[in-house]
């Protein structure tokens, strides 16, 4: 009965950070089996379920693809929200804590962090008309160095990131169109 309550615990505490959420506790609780035994991982479901429903509301509030920023998130965090970088970066879509504060979120919130980072491409998007590579590398590097190179910048790790990105979003499109 202990996991259980553990888990009851803390599936309300994700459903109170994210109230926007249609499925909560109510609904997963409804869902479970009567079976005896938990799963060792019940917040996991939850989790990836959060990501995946944030992903498509910031893609409905931000008129972005789905699949490009699932592609984004794969590629910062590969879906942690717990995802911490070795410059700072927070969340799902890594994002710098003075980007978060300058877009209004919180980063460790799941659902303002991918609205926030969907918000934040959307912008690089319109920065570079429309241009995805310049967009990605400067949502990688900043816009800064962007504009000091003239396009993507000779960073190995930026280019690495704008063709790892661009594969996952084609992928993503491919999967979705078979």
């Amino acid at each position: 009965m202990e996991p259980y309550l553990l888990w009851a615990i803390e599936t309300l505490l994700v459903d109170w950070e994210t109230p926007t959420l249609t499925s909560g506790f109510s609904a997963t609780l409804a869902s479970l089996s009567p079976s005896p035994e938990p799963s060792l991982s019940l917040a996991e479901p939850q989790t990836n379920a959060t990501v995946t429903q944030s992903i498509a509301e910031a893609s409905q509030n931000t008129g972005l693809s789905a699949n490009l920023l699932r592609a984004v998130a794969t590629a910062e965090s590969n879906l942690d929200p717990n995802a911490v970088s070795s410059a700072g970066a927070l969340g799902v879509m890594q994002l710098m804590p003075s980007t978060a504060a300058e877009l209004g979120v919180n980063p460790d919130n799941v659902q303002q962090n991918i609205q926030g980072g969907a918000e934040y491409l959307k912008s690089l998007v319109s920065t570079f008309h429309g241009n995805l590579s310049l967009a990605l590398a400067a949502y990688n590097a900043g816009p800064g160095a962007v504009e000091q190179y003239g396009g993507v910048p000779p960073f190995a790790q930026t280019q690495q990131y704008v063709q790892k990105v661009l594969n996952l979003y084609q992928q993503l499109n491919n999967a979705a169109s078979s």
